[in-house]
């Protein structure tokens, strides 16, 4: 059973606690630091509550967080990509890529066509809807991101983003299979 008193509530979403940290570290006779854990496990839960987040801004325009990452991805790259280019820039696989072409296109958002570069490939091209949906979403979209760090200083948005590219170094030590921990 979870004890809710070591959890603090933010917008009603349970986040741990650091008496929650060191109550776990200690249940588990584990030498790490507390707050260590504590800001990763706070991280972790920042990133579901995002992504929850995103998922219901994006869905105000018919969009999902992939479909919108896809389009603005062809914009910023002049309105033409192959799908494997897709993918490395979005970070996801070519099936993920492929299933987001899909609904785009099903929507009028894309459309394929023979590769400039390799006539053997499909290149996916940013139709004039798909444009239009971009500069349609523009405001509200930038403006309820701005909105989301308004109260952070322009000093503190420095060092956010500095820390977060420190932590993003570091994302390996959840995923890297090989990964062993200090001793």
């Amino acid at each position: 059973m979870t004890n809710h008193t070591n959890v603090s509530k933010n917008n009603n979403y349970a986040t741990p606690s650091l008496e929650q940290s060191k109550t776990q570290l200690e249940r588990y006779k584990l030498d790490s630091d507390p707050q260590a854990v504590l800001v990763a496990a706070r991280l972790m839960a920042t990133g579901t509550m995002l992504g929850h987040a995103a998922e219901v801004h994006f869905s105000r325009f018919g969009l999902s967080t992939g479909r919108y990452r896809l389009l603005a991805d062809l914009e910023d790259n002049g309105g033409e990509a192959l799908p494997s280019q897709l993918a490395e820039h979005l970070g996801v696989t070519r099936a993920t890529v492929t299933g987001l072409i899909d609904i785009l296109e099903r929507d009028g958002l894309v459309t394929r066509r023979p590769s400039a570069e390799d006539g053997r490939q499909k290149a996916v091209i940013l139709t004039a809807k798909g444009e239009k949906k971009l500069l349609d979403l523009a405001p509200e979209h930038f403006a309820r991101l701005e909105a989301m760090v308004g109260l952070l200083t322009i000093e503190e948005r420095t060092v956010f983003l500095d820390l977060i590219d420190r932590v993003t170094q570091h994302i390996s030590a959840l995923t890297d299979e090989n990964w062993e921990p200090k001793k």
